[in-house]
């Protein structure tokens, strides 16, 4: 909806600008100043995390919401989690192994059924934008987990978005979006998309993934791809007027196929890998069950 009549980096830039000032002005003066206060390694972290995250992955979903639905979109930005395990992969030097590989093969042909599949009426060059995006974010999600980053995750954040913004209003500039922008033809429904996004979007949802990144473990973590393509889905359908083609719904399940075959297959490995502990009494017990898979 913010993209129906907000050019997408402009409105993406705007955004992540915003929320990203807004919250260091909340959180800065306490957990941003004296020791606390960001080095320059830290600084020039934040800005790498900023361009894949929000230049590459975000600027990049809002320019093919243009042209592709965004249940769709949502549905394409799921395989991030195989290109996370990828990456991870390829950073930490381990084998590819069999289930990652089938899950990857299964990912890709979920994205080809999406975009040519039976029922398709899909802008390719859109899908195409938004799979790089997913590349772009899956590789700075991965990045961002062993980077030197501000200690407060609110400070990380925040710089974070800001430099993510000013990035993406470069960027707009550069494309000639200032050239396309008509304050006069904003809508109500892209000002409260856009109103959303800055504070859902960025200050809580955003904020909520980076914590999320730098504390769990990762095969916990990208679950969440279970969850964003069903909300979006439904959502544009709902609010939207999206329609649920054939090649939507046989496209999506087989990425969430891969989703949950990689995620299931990372956690069989480590249950392999750490011989099992029985509890020495009921309390210890209950604790592992209420608190989860162990971290990494």
């Amino acid at each position: 909806m913010a993209v129906d009549t907000i050019p997408p980096l402009l409105m993406a830039g705007s955004r992540f600008l915003i929320a990203g000032v807004a919250l260091l002005a909340i959180v800065g003066p306490r957990h941003a100043r004296g020791a606390s206060r960001p080095t320059g390694r830290q600084l020039r972290s934040a800005v790498i995390v900023a361009a894949l995250l929000l230049v590459g992955g975000n600027g990049l979903l809002s320019v093919g919401e243009t042209s592709v639905d965004s249940g769709l979109a949502a549905l394409i930005v799921a395989t991030v989690p195989v290109w996370m395990v990828l990456f991870n992969a390829a950073v930490t030097r381990t084998p590819v192994t069999v289930t990652m590989m089938v899950a990857l093969g299964l990912g890709t042909a979920g994205v080809a059924v999406l975009v040519g599949g039976p029922g398709a009426r899909v802008d390719a060059g859109g899908a195409s934008v938004v799979l790089i995006g997913s590349l772009c974010w899956a590789a700075g999600s991965v990045y961002a987990r062993g980077a030197p980053l501000p200690p407060h995750p609110l400070v990380a954040t925040s710089i974070e978005m800001i430099a993510g913004g000013l990035l993406l209003i470069v960027a707009g500039a550069v494309t000639g979006e200032f050239g396309r922008l008509d304050l006069a033809g904003i809508s109500q429904a892209s000002i409260a998309g856009f109103l959303w996004l800055v504070v859902a979007g960025s200050m809580i949802a955003f904020t909520a993934y980076g914590y999320a990144n730098a504390t769990l473990p990762n095969d916990a973590m990208v679950t969440y791809a279970y969850v964003n393509p069903v909300v979006a889905v439904v959502l544009g359908g709902l609010l939207g007027n999206e329609t649920l083609s054939s090649n939507v719904l046989l496209g999506g399940a087989i990425i969430i196929s891969a989703v949950v075959l990689i995620v299931g297959g990372r956690a069989a490995s480590r249950r392999t890998a750490r011989p099992s502990e029985r509890p020495s009494s009921p309390v210890s017990s209950s604790r592992v069950t209420q608190g989860g898979p162990p971290k990494e």
